[in-house]
């Protein structure tokens, strides 16, 4: 039988680490196909034309070209870049609506 009482044990002390979710290419930035665009969990953002989406809900360019959300800032395309329109809307005007 001790003589000393045990260090009780604390019930802190732990944290998990970061996700590192959310966008990674921005309206207007140029990717090549392969290029990860959004991580995320569920459809958040939905793909567009040219973006795929991975079984963990990734969204992927298809094509070489340039970032363009559209519908509120909610669908992604990956635009040809003689394709894209004078102004391509960014994300972080479109989502900061709220």
């Amino acid at each position: 039988m001790a003589h000393k009482k045990g260090q009780g044990s604390s019930r802190n002390g732990r944290d998990s680490n970061a996700q590192r979710r959310g966008v990674k290419k921005f309206g207007g930035e140029k990717v090549i196909a392969g290029n990860i665009l959004i991580r995320q969990v569920g459809t958040k953002f939905h793909p567009g034309r040219n973006v795929g989406m991975g079984s963990d809900y990734t969204l992927f360019a298809l094509i070489d070209g340039v970032v363009g959300f559209d519908r509120e800032g909610r669908r992604i395309n990956v635009l040809l870049p003689e394709a894209v329109p004078a102004k391509v809307s960014s994300v972080r005007k479109a989502v900061s609506k709220t």
